[in-house]
């Protein structure tokens, strides 16, 4: 087996301050005893290096308890966004692509329906305009068909008039843009220019292969009294081999933080150079400003796939604390990623328990701000 880019280390070589990190973990053993969610995986990692990776609680509780470990897959849910967006990333800077070229340039057919000036940019930070389209499940296996709704969604406001949250969508069309320039399935794409270059190709995919799904971890989500029930549309093995591209990848916690610290670095880890230095600063720009993502109620600041802490009061999952720089994504109800240019810190924080507000926000306020007040 190939060796984990991330070489070990301990918290205070990499200055961490460990009291911190202490309080990091006795947080999530608590919401763990209190029946907040069955698990959870963290990482942190800086220079290159992994200072902290952890297991808490049960991957699986039925028909029997399953404790999480080392090669547990956790579902990603949104933090696929961000994978799926590298994906972009790549074809732009190998000049297949330009941000600022409409979808329709290099998606025949997706200018339907008045969406012809609709530019990837938009696509990736949320202003194209059809936030609610759905595509079935018949989609995931065939690709054709998957083409062919998303060429046919229908605008819901004016592309770049608004900012309101793709949660799926979006995605879909970014997954067929891949398809459409590369020849290649999405998928594909994804492992053999970003999961194995990286070294991470037995610890992240999108698209779980059937021999991998015993290391998935099964969803739940609290019913009305906060007892944790199987959340069974994503425990199926067909929504595990889907992939779907805004919310079906998998990775364990060390995976998801080696991931950012690549971008941490510049876009290279482990002597493995994926992205340029100037590629990195661009996706991770401020596009949207402070205007507010409707669906989230505040500003979001909106890179091309992750979004930057910025100085607003309050953020999504990246931490009142952060530098402004921060930038990441969260997977819904469930966990959070992110990279810090600043310090150098990359972090991962994933659950199997899908919970609402007002919980679910101010527990990842409280989990980033620990590891933000670790950091010397």
């Amino acid at each position: 087996m190939a060796t984990f880019p991330l070489s070990a280390s301990k918290p205070s070589a990499l200055n961490f301050d460990e009291r911190s990190l202490d309080r990091l973990q006795e947080a999530i053993t608590r919401h763990i005893a209190d029946g907040r969610y069955p698990a959870a995986q963290i990482a942190l990692a800086r220079r290159g290096q992994l200072a902290l990776f952890a297991s808490f609680g049960d991957a699986r509780t039925q028909p029997s308890r399953v404790a999480a470990g080392d090669d547990t897959l956790w579902l990603l849910y949104s933090n696929t966004k961000v994978i799926t967006a590298c994906a972009v990333w790549l074809l732009a800077e190998r000049g297949a692509i330009s941000f600022t070229d409409t979808v329709a340039a290099h998606l025949p057919g997706f200018e339907a329906n008045g969406k012809g000036e609709i530019t990837i940019l938009q696509l990736l930070t949320h202003q194209a305009g059809f936030p609610d389209a759905v595509v079935p499940d018949a989609a995931w296996t065939d690709h054709e068909l998957l083409k062919k709704i998303v060429c046919n969604f229908s605008l819901q406001w004016t592309p770049g008039s608004r900012l309101t949250y793709h949660g799926a969508s979006a995605h879909w069309v970014a997954g067929a843009l891949i398809e459409a320039v590369t020849k290649t399935d999405y998928r594909d794409f994804i492992r053999q220019n970003i999961a194995e270059p990286l070294g991470l190709a037995n610890e992240l995919f999108v698209g779980l292969p059937d021999p991998q799904h015993g290391r998935a971890v099964d969803m739940h989500e609290p019913d009305q009294s906060g007892k944790q029930v199987l959340r069974d549309e994503n425990n199926t093995q067909a929504f595990r081999r889907a992939g779907v591209p805004g919310g079906g990848g998998y990775a364990t916690a060390r995976a998801m933080a080696a991931f950012y610290q690549m971008l941490a670095q510049g876009g290279t880890l482990n002597g493995v150079r994926l992205l340029s230095p100037r590629l990195v600063q661009y996706v991770t720009r401020n596009f949207t400003e402070e205007r507010v993502d409707t669906n989230m109620g505040m500003p979001m600041h909106r890179g091309i796939g992750p979004h930057v802490r910025g100085t607003t009061p309050n953020i999504r999952g990246l931490g009142a604390l952060a530098h402004p720089g921060v930038f990441g994504h969260g997977g819904v109800g469930s966990s959070y990623c992110w990279a810090d240019p600043d310090s150098g810190v990359s972090f991962a924080y994933l659950t199997n328990s899908r919970i609402p507000d007002p919980w679910h926000s101010v527990r990842l306020d409280r989990i980033a701000n620990f590891v933000h007040s670790s950091i010397d």
